[in-house]
């Protein structure tokens, strides 16, 4: 299949828009650090870094290679950045999604950032070899099917807009595929995937939702979830989380990104948006709500599920 951008322009653009603004936000004093990305060593990569002098936003970038969701730093590593003063944080579509979410989760409030959204056309699925172009092969699965191309309510978004490319959308035929097999079937089939986790928690570090600083999964008197990579223990570590998540994962698929033995989770938190949508047309965006569809009732809640 052919590349849909190989215009280098846009990204270019798109970095010394977020430059330009970064440099004026911090020498203002309207923010006192910016998180967004910068090159890494390897040509092509790109990584997370934190800035609060104005002259080091000249290092901010934006590339196909800007793979992380970057709202992981306003929860995980919250202790290392700055406490005085508004944070800018750099985000596309999938991130602000997260971000919204953390904000009806009372994680932090939305005055307290500033919001640098990218017209992302895409990212790569891999960054094994990251100088490669943006193409309909290497484009990551998530991106096939994101609606949330253009950023809205930020506070900044560098001028233009992601061309809109008609894409075979991977997880929702994977999904149709699983639906159509029986329940043994279905059950064979994750069986199967949870028998590779090897426990390294992995998608649990690089979730912006995981931000308990002690998660359930990892207590031992009660011990709730077997910590050893052994199938039961897989499997609940895995259904838990999957609950965990439901009405809440922004589809950034960082999880599945990371996981080394590539375990296809985002299919599995993609399977669980859809039933949220379907049962009670509800979804993860861009606005802030305060309660999801698991954590609130309402008397005209389906119930057939009760025997």
């Amino acid at each position: 299949m052919s590349n849909f951008t190989n215009d280098t322009s846009i990204y270019i653009a798109i970095s010394q828009a977020i430059q330009g603004e970064g440099a004026r936000i911090l020498s203002s004093g309207e923010v006192s650090a910016i998180v967004g990305y910068a090159a890494a060593r390897r040509q092509g990569s790109a990584q997370p870094i934190v800035i609060s002098a104005a002259a080091d936003a000249e290092k901010l970038i934006f590339t196909p290679s800007c793979v992380n969701n970057l709202a992981v730093y306003l929860t995980k590593a919250k202790k290392e950045i700055p406490k005085s003063g508004k944070i800018a944080i750099v985000v596309k579509g999938c991130d602000l999604k997260a971000l919204a979410g953390l904000m009806g989760e009372s994680q932090f409030k939305r005055e307290e950032l500033y919001l640098i959204g990218v017209p992302c056309p895409g990212v790569l699925g891999s960054t094994f070899n990251p100088g490669v172009e943006l193409t309909t092969e290497s484009i990551a699965p998530k991106c096939r099917e994101c609606d949330a191309q253009l950023p809205q309510g930020c506070d900044f978004v560098p001028p233009g807009q992601p061309a809109a490319i008609e894409l075979e959308k991977k997880y929702a035929a994977e999904i149709a595929r699983l639906e159509a097999l029986t329940p043994a079937e279905r059950w064979a089939y994750w069986k199967e995937q949870f028998s590779k986790c090897i426990k390294c928690y992995a998608c649990r570090q690089v979730c912006p939702f995981c931000f308990c600083e002690q998660c359930l999964c990892d207590r031992n008197k009660p011990q709730m979830v077997e910590t050893t990579p052994r199938p039961a223990g897989n499997t609940a570590w895995h259904l838990v989380r999957a609950m965990h998540l439901a009405g809440r994962c922004a589809g950034c698929a960082e999880c599945e990104r990371v996981c080394p033995m590539e375990i296809p989770l985002n299919l599995l938190n993609r399977k669980m948006a859809k039933e949220l949508k379907e049962l009670y047309d509800y979804e993860a965006g861009f606005d802030v709500q305060n309660k999801g569809p698991l954590n609130s009732y309402t008397e005209q809640d389906e119930q057939s599920f009760i025997k």
